[in-house]
C-alpha cells in the first residue's frame, strides 16, 4: 500500500489521475474517485472491476479473497483511492488485509490537516510500503501546469500571456497551491471576458496585466481589500 497525503490542493488527485493515465497502459488499474463507503458495496464493485463478476450474495472480505485466490491474476492488479479519509476504520482495515494478501495493490490519496498527522491513523501504522508527502508547486511547476493547462484547450496566445513576473505573483498568492490557482485563473479569465464584451482597447493580448491578477486575487479572497 503507497499512501500520498498532503493539504488539499497539492496535486493528489491530479497525480492519482496521471497515474491512472499512465499505468493502465500496461496493467490492470481501476480508480475509484469518488469514496464508497458501504463495505459491501465497495468489496463488489472491486471484484466487478478486477475480477471481472461479483456474486449475488453479501459480498464478504473472505469471499472476496477466496476469488481473487480462484482467479490467481499473474500481475496483481492495482486500485487507486482518492479521498481515503472519508472511509471507515473498518473498511480500512479491509483494505489493508486485501494488501496483506497480495491481491491488490493499492495507491491512497489522504488528506493532512493541522489537527492530526495521518501517519498517526491506526489502520496506517508500520502497514505502508511507503508515504509520499505532496507539497505545492514551485514557479517553475505552476508555471507548466498554467500552460499545459492552457494548450490543452488550444489557448495558445493566453498561455504566451503568462510570463514568469507573471507566474511568480500567482504563486504568491496562491502559495503554489493548485486549487487556489484555478479558483484565481477562473476569476481572471472571467474579468477578461468583461473587458473583452465591453472594453476591449483595454487588453493587451501580449502580456497579463499584474494588476488584474490582483484584482482577481481579490475577487477569490487571496488579497483582503
Amino acid at each position: 500500500m503507497i499512501l500520498l497525503y498532503g493539504r488539499p490542493g497539492t496535486g493528489k488527485s491530479m497525480l492519482l489521475h496521471k497515474l491512472h493515465h499512465d499505468l493502465s497502459k500496461h496493467q490492470k488499474v481501476f480508480m475509484i474517485s469518488t469514496p464508497i463507503v458501504d463495505e459491501d458495496d465497495f468489496l463488489r464493485v472491486l471484484a466487478q472491476n478486477i475480477f471481472g463478476h461479483a456474486p449475488r450474495e453479501v459480498m464478504t472480505l473472505n469471499r472476496f479473497l477466496e476469488l481473487s485466490d480462484a482467479l490467481s491474476l499473474p500481475i496483481i492488479p492495482i486500485v487507486l483511492l482518492d479521498e481515503a479519509q472519508l472511509y471507515s476504520a473498518s473498511l480500512m482495515e479491509k483494505i489493508r488485509l486485501i494488501s496483506d494478501a497480495r491481491a491488490i495493490k493499492f495507491v491512497i490519496t489522504l488528506h493532512k490537516t493541522d489537527k492530526e498527522d495521518v501517519i498517526a491513523k491506526e489502520h496506517f501504522q508500520t502497514r505502508i510500503w511507503e508515504s509520499i508527502e505532496l507539497q505545492n508547486a514551485s514557479h517553475e511547476e505552476l508555471k507548466v501546469y498554467i500552460q499545459k493547462k492552457l494548450l490543452k484547450f488550444n489557448c495558445f496566445d493566453v498561455a504566451n500571456m503568462f510570463n514568469d513576473k507573471n507566474v511568480k505573483l500567482i504563486s504568491t498568492l496562491t502559495k503554489g497551491n493548485y486549487r487556489e490557482t484555478n479558483k484565481l485563473l477562473y476569476s481572471l479569465f472571467t474579468l477578461y471576458c468583461w473587458y473583452e464584451e465591453n472594453h476591449p482597447q483595454a487588453i493587451n493580448y501580449n502580456s497579463l496585466k499584474a494588476k488584474w491578477i490582483e484584482m482577481a486575487a481579490i475577487h477569490t479572497g487571496l488579497i483582503r481589500a
